[in-house]
């Protein structure tokens, strides 16, 4: 208990909350430790960090011969106002943000920290739009709505066909990478590195305040086209501040991570990034992604670099689990560092959580922190944040300081709402979605819901209750817990169930439409790893091994609304152009059953189909 305790101690402030409840029902929950003052801007934590630890690792990525190529925290800042100097010539402004196509990269960095230090909205578009998607709407929607004045796309072969897609729909310069093949009329992105103009730059960042547009983040767009979010860089310091006083461990341990996770998504480019920049850290850019094949990668970088922090998406979790359970050298490396486990969205399922604890105990002999934070792209991201060892997934901790939560009473369950320095002031050229996002007191209308973990005790956090918008009844006024009932049916399934979508409004029972896990089906059904989804989804081995989950959930369940009595064995993947995904592997619930509604019908007819599973 002793070696247990010393690991651990100091890791996380002690969870507290101060409630408030009015008569109408309403509950109002803050932290009561006050938020601390919080950096001005992003670019005072990159001078602090140059002048204080120059020649340290800020940001490293793999090169082309395969090793590791670093930026120190003096070269970062160096290259940074460089860039700046660059920006500041071409006549940038706030009308005219930096628009960056790419993935994440040292040049993409240093592009972004430029825009950040001199007061120019920087916005990244998924790179799904350019690469994935086959007729660019969502690229052409959001290129029209920005105008920008410079768009970075590299390599730039690849964006090319994307980039001839909306050349009339913009007046911008395309910036390349350094080794691209640059048009007449485009930059290198060597041309950006121009002799600084130091009282330009200066004069520039001492203009930054905290009502400063830093960032205008698109979210994915889950209803209707995706919306431009105003990241102030009030929002991004004051995230900072507080995860600093709710893990102050950062301080003493400079954080070390491993991550892919996109910068157009604020988990990765907002929380990630910056919570390494703020204190202090390296952070080595996984050029990998929890999707096959290209998950080796992202092992073989986890091979090369023990994190101190792993942060990641549950999709993650579920192909990096088998990894370490048959690989004991991988695991002993993978844990030497290591922290804690922080999993994004708060709905994991009980089986990643159980092994990925199981496993750090088998490795260090006690359990490893498994921690969560809740929050959305308008909460940049931090809301709540559960900074202590919740007994299962799905609780989502606490206010953070300097945060008010409201839990409005909302078809019986509590809508929840936030309001602090953390929160946008709205959307870029979108007034009226503004207005409607929030309330009369000012607080935003995330759309999520939430119960107390235990409500006699409501230090022990919050519980994700799913999205207010998801839920719906069933024929016998019976509600759906859709969240809930999801993760459940992920679980009942593994591991064919890479995702599920739930079904069955104004119908009498629930039904599950099942993205499969190709690789695991393919290892069960004993096929070859390229086997296609149609002859999977119709496989004999594969429909029992649904039939016998469904079975199970029925069992352990009892009320109609929690199992499903059917499911459909999809055989495509989710399309980023209908906006069934996202970047981070997220399913939108409402776009796949909109887009997917013929088969919903054939789930609920009586029609016979060889991927349809009926209890």
């Amino acid at each position: 208990m002793e070696a247990v305790e010393r690991k651990t101690a100091g890791l996380f402030a002690d969870p507290a909350v101060t409630i408030k409840h009015q008569d109408d029902g309403i509950i109002i929950l803050s932290n009561p430790k006050p938020l601390e003052p919080y950096a001005r801007c992003i670019g005072d934590y990159l001078e602090h960090w140059a002048a204080q630890k120059p020649d340290s690792h800020f940001l490293a990525e793999r090169n082309s011969q395969g090793g590791w190529r670093y930026l120190s925290y003096a070269q970062a800042l160096q290259q940074v106002k460089q860039i700046a100097t660059f920006l500041l010539a071409q006549g940038l402004t706030t009308e005219t943000p930096v628009c960056v196509l790419s993935d994440n990269s040292i040049e993409h960095a240093l592009l972004m920290l430029a825009c950040l230090h001199i007061g120019i909205p920087y916005s990244a578009i998924s790179p799904a739009y350019s690469l994935v998607s086959k007729d660019y709407g969502k690229l052409k929607d959001l290129i029209q709505r920005l105008q920008p004045g410079l768009i970075y796309a590299s390599p730039i072969e690849q964006y090319r066909p994307a980039l001839n897609a909306i050349s009339n729909l913009h007046q911008a310069r395309i910036i390349v990478g350094q080794s691209d093949q640059a048009l007449a009329d485009e930059y290198r992105f060597n041309d950006l590195l121009s002799p600084v103009n130091s009282a330009a730059v200066d004069a520039a960042n001492s203009a930054i305040g905290p009502d400063t547009v830093a960032k205008i983040l698109f979210t994915s767009g889950s209803t209707g086209s995706p919306k431009g979010v105003i990241n102030t860089q009030r929002m991004l310091c004051s995230s900072q501040q507080a995860k600093k006083q709710l893990w102050p461990f950062l301080i003493d341990q400079p954080p070390v991570l491993v991550d892919w996770l996109p910068w157009n998504h604020t988990f990765g480019g907002n929380h990630n990034f910056n919570m390494v920049l703020a204190n202090g850290g390296t952070l080595y850019l996984d050029g990998g992604k929890p999707v096959p094949k290209l998950f080796d990668t992202s092992i073989d970088n986890l091979r090369s670099v023990a994190p101190t922090l792993y942060m990641q998406v549950p999709r993650a979790f579920d192909m990096l689990l088998p990894v370490l359970k048959k690989d004991a050298a991988f695991r002993k490396h993978f844990f030497s560092e290591l922290r804690l486990i922080f999993y994004a969205a708060a709905s994991l399922p009980q089986h990643l959580w159980d092994g990925l604890i199981e496993l750090s105990k088998q490795e260090l002999g006690y359990a490893i922190p498994m921690v969560t934070a809740w929050g959305s792209t308008e909460t940049s991201p931090l809301a709540t944040d559960c900074h202590y060892q919740a007994p299962h997934p799905g609780v989502i901790g606490l206010p953070i300081p300097g945060v008010s939560i409201k839990l409005v009473p909302n078809s019986g369950k509590l809508e929840v709402r936030v309001k602090g320095p953390n929160v946008t002031p709205g959307y870029f050229k979108q007034a009226d979605i503004t207005q409607e996002a929030f309330d009369e007191q000012g607080y935003y209308r995330i759309g999520d819901a939430a119960r107390f973990a235990n409500p006699d005790k409501p230090e022990k956090g919050l519980m994700f209750d799913g999205r207010v918008s998801e839920d719906f009844k069933l024929t016998t006024a019976t509600w759906v817990s859709t969240g809930t009932l999801r993760v459940k049916g992920i679980e009942a399934l593994t591991p064919v169930a890479q995702d599920i979508v739930v079904t069955g409004h104004d119908k009498d029972s629930v039904g599950f439409l099942v993205f499969l896990n190709a690789s695991a089906c393919s290892e069960i059904a004993g096929l070859d790893a390229d086997t296609s989804l149609e002859k999977l989804a119709q496989h004999p081995t594969i429909k029992n091994h649904v039939k016998k989950g469904l079975q199970k959930l029925e069992r352990n369940n009892t009320g109609s609304s929690t199992y499903a009595d059917r499911a459909f064995l999809l055989d495509s993947l989710p399309s980023v152009d209908a906006g069934e995904i996202t970047d981070k592997g997220y399913i939108n619930q409402s776009a796949v059953l909109e887009k997917r509604s013929d088969l919903v019908d054939l789930l609920y007819s009586d029609v016979e189909h060889p991927a349809i599973i009926r209890l």
